[in-house]
């Protein structure tokens, strides 16, 4: 479904096992991040009414996703520490295309991010089916499905609102090159890394 080129190695289960507060920590900064995503295309794209109420749902799922990535640190004694750069999402934006019209503009933000929501999404599965933690398991489990849910809404705002650009295109290269990247991460107890 969600059309990812290289899934993730099943060994990085393994290296989150080794420190759940660095993933849990990064996982509720990966959602704040997200309200904030939202936000700004409220702010950049107010003229789809549709796209602005579903940004504005949208940041309010993603702070109750904080809460409750926040509510699992504090139930095991560990704390929220600070914000990582999160390198993964550095190198995603590095491929959006620059300048071109509102169109563009629009249809790069809208596949940025549903290419985020889609690794989120792969990595939350593996996370559901082999981490050891019972709890982590169906946690993962819930927050899987949002993450398609959201996949799929930034790709459907993409098609909807393109005259001029063919989205599946693009989305094809967006998915040939974060398949290129995906040879560097795997490697650490974040949700992108």
């Amino acid at each position: 479904m969600l059309g990812l080129k290289l899934p993730t190695d099943p060994r990085w289960v393994d290296i989150v096992e080794k420190d759940i507060e660095e993933i849990l920590t990064d996982h509720a900064y990966c959602e704040q991040k997200a309200a904030s995503n939202a936000i700004s295309i409220i702010v950049k794209f107010p003229e789809y009414p549709d796209v602005v109420e579903a940004m504005g749902d949208l940041v309010k799922e993603e702070m109750e996703h904080f809460q409750m990535v926040h509510q699992q640190l504090m139930k095991r004694g560990l704390q929220l520490g600070r914000e990582r750069r999160d390198d993964y999402i550095h190198d995603l934006l590095a491929f959006l295309k620059k300048g071109g019209s509102h169109e563009q503009q629009f249809v790069e933000r809208m596949l940025f991010a549903a290419m985020v929501e889609a690794r989120s999404c792969e990595r939350f599965r593996l996370l559901s089916e082999e981490i050891n933690d019972e709890e982590l398991k169906v946690f993962y489990r819930e927050l899987m499905e949002s993450e398609a849910r959201h996949y799929t809404l930034f790709l459907n705002f993409a098609r909807k609102y393109s005259k001029t650009i063919d989205v599946d295109k693009r989305w094809k290269e967006f998915l040939e090159y974060e398949a290129t990247l995906m040879n560097k991460y795997g490697k650490t107890g974040t949700i992108h890394g």
